[in-house]
């Protein structure tokens, strides 16, 4: 990440920052097509989304060979927009994995390449556009940005309305983001509303038991946790936890047989059959919360414990964090041990031997 002084580039070449669009006095040694105002600029580029897409942004920033026939020509130009898709692939995806990891300061600059790049592809008023602007507007919300925030939302809101064929899944998360927003600024009636039509579309698209509908189910449970309405809380906190745990336990007896199957030396395709980089890093936002607040509640129900702490278990094992399935799984059966439950024993136990499995694999 190494600086050089661009002023040695043609004269007439307007230089921008990439963060901040302000003339840039700093350049990217590696890629020698990415500018920066200052040394802070750079930093949180390279920390955010930079050293990630440093070299595929060479031949998008190097100027193109001159072509006789319009066939080169078009051939050119389908390679150059794939090549723009992959990358606003790889930045949306970066940008949303920090936000469910808390990372706002990080999220912005892989999130202002994915905008630039979709405008570039797809136009002003594509519906493309949406997804950015919502990654955009959660991270505003959570700096505290909230005006910022509610502009990215307004210009999401306006694409949505313009578009006939907008998708359920896209309406759902416009309204999870406007109910974080209203929850943000304290109006409690606001944020519920948007967030039950944020459970209402997600739940038309993908059904009412699906990872991402939950979504909507554990943001509105947070907003009655806050307003010390704790029946209606944990009611929804335990429907968001029984949709991630049927949907791990799936995941997980696929490994347990694949065992089986193959002895302790199993090696089958671990990936395969699992969570993406998103989904895992939602459920782990969303499962570490909901354990947090059944930890510290007055009286602890040992059932939902359990639950909660086999959902943990099971994510941080196909997550491949053997070490912390294993801390998990030891709470675990501490936790059955507590209530006792012979069932719910026999039911861990495949897992918790893999786990031990893996881990004296190593």
């Amino acid at each position: 990440m190494a600086q050089v002084n661009p002023l040695s580039n043609p004269k007439g070449v307007k230089l921008l920052c990439e963060l901040c669009q302000h003339p840039a006095y700093i350049q990217c040694q590696d890629c020698k097509v990415t500018y920066y105002c200052n040394e802070d600029h750079q930093q949180a580029d390279w920390a955010s989304i930079h050293e990630k897409i440093c070299q595929l942004l060479i031949p998008l920033r190097t100027p193109v060979p001159f072509f006789t026939s319009a066939e080169e020509r078009s051939h050119c130009t389908e390679q150059l927009i794939q090549r723009k898709k992959h990358l606003i692939d790889i930045t949306t995806n970066e940008a949303q994995r920090m936000l469910y990891e808390g990372k706002h300061d990080d999220v912005i600059p892989a999130a202002s390449h994915s905008l630039s790049l979709v405008i570039d592809v797809y136009g002003l008023n594509s519906v493309e556009l949406v997804p950015i602007y919502l990654i955009l507007a959660e991270a505003n919300i959570g700096l505290g940005q909230l005006t910022l925030a509610e502009e990215y939302l307004s210009q999401a809101y306006w694409t949505v309305l313009k578009t006939t064929d907008c998708s359920n899944t896209i309406r759902s998360k416009l309204h999870r983001n406007l109910g974080l927003l209203y929850s943000a600024k304290g109006e409690f009636d606001e944020s519920l509303r948007h967030l039950a039509n944020d459970v209402f579309f997600s739940s038309t698209a993908l059904g009412t038991d699906h990872i991402h509908t939950s979504g909507g189910y554990f943001h509105m449970a947070n907003i009655f946790y806050w307003q010390h309405k704790m029946d209606i809380a944990n009611s929804l906190y335990s429907q968001v936890v029984d949709i991630w745990y049927s949907h791990l336990k799936k995941l997980v007896d696929v490994k347990i047989k694949a065992s089986l199957r193959t002895g302790p030396g199993w090696s089958d395709d671990f990936e395969q059959e699992s969570l993406d980089e998103n989904e895992e890093a939602e459920a782990l936002q969303i499962l570490r919360a909901i354990c947090d607040i059944r930890e510290q509640a007055p009286k602890k129900d040992g059932t939902k414990m359990v639950k909660i702490l086999h959902a943990l278990t099971m994510l941080y094992f196909l997550s491949m964090d053997f070490q912390k399935a294993h801390e998990l799984g030891k709470k675990l059966l501490h936790t059955i041990e507590q209530i006792p439950d012979e069932e719910a024993l026999e039911d861990v136990s495949p897992l918790i031997k893999l786990i031990e499995s893996k881990l004296a694999s190593k």
